[in-house]
């Protein structure tokens, strides 16, 4: 079995385990967490409670039992390997806080502007949620997809202040420069997501963050695609897992959560013009 997975010298035998179930598999040798995380994922996706953090567990021969993956562990032997959910307040699902919440801002750029629908409504409702994340002191990251051939993000876009702005070809916003920028916030609980395209790097960098343990917020009314099916689709598969599809103004208030609060009104003046009415909700 070992020979016929390992496939080749490149690959390296393991063993996962989650719950009650064991299922042997291969990775590429030298793969890290990232690698780890998305393997379980594919194999245990359906059976994995969104709601929980996890964490990887390696069996120690020297110990005798499992052990919490070290850091910067990487593959470079046959070996067993767990997925151990921890449990989490239920109370805190949803819950957002502007100490424990981070803005994700993905590929709002120039060359999408005549292809995405409704674009200039979700640049709107984004300069809304830049604005809110500057009051509330809230981190920002932003995303551009290979800028060099599809242009910086859209001038009317603030993005003075924010934690990184990073470019990439990969579909999802989480590379290890991202992970590091996270790694700087303590406390992290929840990300707020919006950009485009819905279905390809909104949908995988939502996949990719529960996979990691983070809550995440999808906001609607800043998040489109070039095809409205497309968009309908991947916020109706990504609300069954787990994630949070909300509206702009509902997390603002959330993050506030209380008139009382010394940011209340800057927050207000920001919402007092409703989002613009797009086609967005019923256009197909």
């Amino acid at each position: 079995m070992a020979d016929a997975q390992q496939g080749s010298a490149s690959h390296v035998p393991i063993l996962l385990s989650f719950s009650v179930f064991s299922r042997p598999s291969s990775v590429p040798l030298g793969s890290g967490y990232e690698v780890l995380i998305q393997k379980f994922l594919s194999i245990y996706g359906d059976q994995i409670d969104v709601h929980r953090k996890f964490v990887i567990q390696l069996f120690s021969d020297e110990w005798g039992q499992y052990i919490d993956l070290p850091k910067g562990f990487v593959i470079a032997d046959k070996c067993k390997l767990r997925l151990v959910p921890l449990q989490m307040e239920i109370t805190s699902l949803g819950n957002l806080t502007p100490a424990s919440t981070v803005f994700f801002c993905c590929d709002m750029q120039e060359r999408f502007r005549p292809a995405i629908k409704y674009f200039g409504d979700i640049i709107s409702v984004g300069q809304r949620l830049l604005q809110g994340a500057r009051i509330l002191g809230i981190p920002v990251i932003v995303s551009e997809q290979y800028p060099k051939g599809l242009g910086s993000t859209v001038p009317e876009m603030d993005l003075t202040g924010v934690k990184l702005v990073f470019p990439k070809t990969k579909f999802s916003m989480v590379l290890p420069e991202v992970e590091a920028a996270l790694a700087e916030i303590p406390g992290l609980r929840s990300v707020v997501l919006f950009g485009v395209e819905t279905h390809v790097c909104i949908q995988q960098t939502a996949l990719d963050l529960i996979g990691r343990g983070l809550e995440v917020h999808i906001v609607a009314d800043s998040t489109s695609s070039r095809s409205m099916m497309d968009r309908m689709f991947a916020l109706e598969r990504l609300s069954r897992t787990g994630i949070i599809v909300t509206t702009s103004e509902s997390v603002l208030l959330q993050l506030v959560s209380d008139k009382d609060h010394p940011k209340f009104k800057e927050i207000q003046n920001i919402i007092k013009a409703s989002a613009p009415e797009s086609g967005l909700l019923s256009k197909v």
